[in-house]
């Protein structure tokens, strides 16, 4: 396994929830971490900003760089990474976690929430990427890892929620195309998705009955550290995180568990079969 202590790495979407508990993973290595969010001041209706991230971070052995930035607008992308190489020198690693979900059925979603999710999803995982991308061609660690799912042709997939899966699908259409794109530069573009719900603040405001069925967050960013960490890194690859960690030899998962004993929830474009 190798360390990403010194590593820099400039994740989205990591003032509360999957982003934040990767950051402070990462940070136990001791890596250098650009916290990318729009949350910079205390919202009393969800936990969390860049601030209290980067103390956060620093208490766990890492070196935070708090960013206020809406991942919408190129302008704002380009300057958090021009500001995250000037204070580290370079970027190694690319997590494009930040999202936004409206589940809804076609009728339902009004354009506005439409044009939310494609910017979030797909847009900030294309823009993030293309921005990071000169950077990373410098790395000899370079990596970007995108929080989107398998590409699951399910029509089941679509029938409830067809713009939401649009846009999550974009992001993982990002990881097919440049994983081949850019695998002569050394660049391992990877997904990463939870195969039960995750306990995080979208689940419990769309999702609340399935929060005493979710894991934790923690179970995502054990699998993604260890997707860091390979010793022989894969590329284009759609990785479940519990079924990663098995591969790894983790077999005990109650520990992930909201409500340990309790029936899990699978998370959306998982089937039946595959939980």
């Amino acid at each position: 396994m190798r360390s990403i202590a010194n590593r820099t790495i400039l994740i989205t979407g990591a003032s509360r929830g999957i982003g934040r508990a990767i950051a402070l993973r990462c940070a136990q290595d001791g890596a250098n971490i650009a916290i990318l969010a729009k949350t910079d001041q205390p919202n009393p209706k969800l936990p969390g900003t860049i601030h209290t991230v980067a103390e956060e971070i620093q208490e766990a052995g890492g070196k935070a760089l708090p960013l206020k930035v809406d991942v919408r607008f190129e302008d704002q992308v380009h300057e958090a990474v021009s500001q995250t190489v000037e204070a580290f020198g370079g970027i190694d690693i690319l997590i494009n976690n930040a999202s936004a979900i409206f589940a809804v059925p076609t009728m339902e979603t009004p354009m506005k929430r439409f044009d939310l999710m494609h910017q979030c999803n797909a847009r900030a995982t294309f823009c993030c990427s293309q921005a990071c991308l000169p950077h990373l061609k410098k790395s000899d660690h370079a990596h970007i890892l995108n929080m989107s799912p398998p590409l699951n042709m399910n029509p089941k997939w679509f029938q409830h929620h067809l713009a939401y899966t649009m846009s999550k699908y974009g992001m993982s259409m990002c990881t097919l195309g440049m994983a081949a794109e850019f695998a002569e530069d050394g660049i391992s573009v990877n997904s990463l998705w939870p195969k039960t719900t995750i306990a995080t603040s979208a689940i419990e405001v769309f999702f609340p009955s399935a929060v005493p069925h979710s894991r934790k967050d923690s179970i995502v960013s054990d699998a993604a550290h260890l997707i860091l960490t390979k010793e022989n890194p894969q590329s284009g690859q759609f990785y479940i995180d519990e079924d990663l960690l098995r591969e790894e030899g983790v077999n005990e998962f109650e520990k992930y568990a909201v409500s340990p004993g309790v029936k899990l929830q699978q998370d959306f474009f998982i089937d039946d079969g595959d939980f």
